[in-house]
């Protein structure tokens, strides 16, 4: 278990490192291992991580991690297959410096895109800054197994793997009425119609 957390902005006052620090640390006991924010150079976008370390226990392995000079990714699971992605993608030209699944996860979006998600298989929420393109690509996987909470507020998009590392930077904490309302009467803990809504306004899974 690891946890991921971003801002874009294009205020410099919400998108700083301070933000990126608090929403990681409130979801510190996700990744006792290591820590790391970034913040891309135009300073749109900012990524971070918390760290538990399981296929490469080194410094090669720590996040936000880069690829190729254009991407920068912070990514929550594992690969099970990765090993054999990673062999492909090998015969088509590209290299490695460490021995992760996130490393590969990266080149293997580069080779084909969104589609990319078809070969993994595993659990995994990410989120994957191409600085070429200046967007923001974000997945989880089918069965929502690595939680990716998500919020436009402020003028600006925040996610983490938890809501608190969310409300650490001022994303309003509103109860969802109708979510409540269904779970009193229904019993329902997600809507059947809309699986994304949760229990807090304007915050989706």
């Amino acid at each position: 278990m690891c946890g991921i957390a971003g801002i874009i902005s294009k205020n410099k006052d919400i998108l700083t490192y301070q933000h990126l620090k608090k929403m990681t640390d409130a979801i510190s006991h996700r990744g006792p291992d290591g820590e790391g924010q970034w913040i891309d150079e135009r300073t749109t976008v900012g990524l971070g991580h918390r760290r538990l370390s399981i296929i490469d226990l080194s410094n090669a392995g720590s996040q936000p991690m880069h690829y190729l000079d254009r991407y920068s990714i912070v990514f929550n699971g594992e690969i099970y297959n990765y090993i054999e992605i990673r062999a492909f993608l090998r015969t088509k030209g590209y290299s490695f410096r460490s021995d992760s699944d996130t490393e590969v996860l990266m080149a293997n979006f580069d080779y084909k895109r969104e589609k990319c998600l078809d070969d993994f298989d595993g659990m995994f929420a990410f989120a994957i800054w191409d600085n070429q393109e200046k967007t923001l690509f974000c997945a989880r996987d089918r069965f929502g197994e690595k939680p990716f909470y998500y919020s436009q507020a402020n003028e600006s998009f925040y996610f983490g793997s938890e809501m608190k590392a969310l409300w650490s930077v001022n994303v309003p904490k509103e109860t969802n009425g109708r979510m409540l309302f269904n779970y009193w009467y229904f019993n329902y803990l997600l809507n059947p119609n809309d699986l994304s809504e949760t229990f807090y306004k304007n915050i989706f899974y």
